[in-house]
């Protein structure tokens, strides 16, 4: 098997308010999709948005859950500033701040945000290396 991820899709509690975080308050473009699922393009990949119930019941698991998932999405930056303006961005459009953008011991610069549905987003500045599709 190759490794690649080639769409994430989370589980949401109330879709039409999960679309407009990510479209409206975050500024991404929704891609043509069936009323019950919405798709954002992410640079190589795709964000599925779906009914968490309808979720789990795909996966043939319980859609009960709570806490910590041992599951955080990244989205890297080009600098410190950024970070800090994805993050205010983020709370702007409905996100909890999790973690203010701080130096962090890796030698980045990095914050987190939750999504309204509590999916957690580290928004993350490498010095070191790019991460990301067309990085030199």
């Amino acid at each position: 098997m190759q490794p690649r991820i080639s769409m994430i899709t989370l589980g949401v509690a109330d879709l039409e308010r999960a679309v407009r975080f990510y479209a409206e308050g975050l500024g991404w473009e929704r891609m043509d999709s069936p009323p019950e699922v919405a798709f954002f393009p992410l640079n190589g990949t795709w964000l599925g948005l779906y009914g968490r119930e309808a979720l789990a019941a795909d996966a043939g698991v319980s859609a009960e859950g709570h806490g910590f998932t041992g599951v955080a999405l990244a989205h890297n930056v080009g600098s410190e500033g950024e970070v800090d303006a994805v993050l205010a961005q983020a709370e702007a459009a409905g996100a909890r701040l999790v973690k203010p953008g701080q130096r962090v011991f890796w030698g980045g610069y990095s914050g987190y945000f939750a999504d309204p549905d509590g999916h957690l987003w580290e928004v993350a500045y490498n010095p070191y290396v790019w991460i990301g599709p067309g990085a030199e």
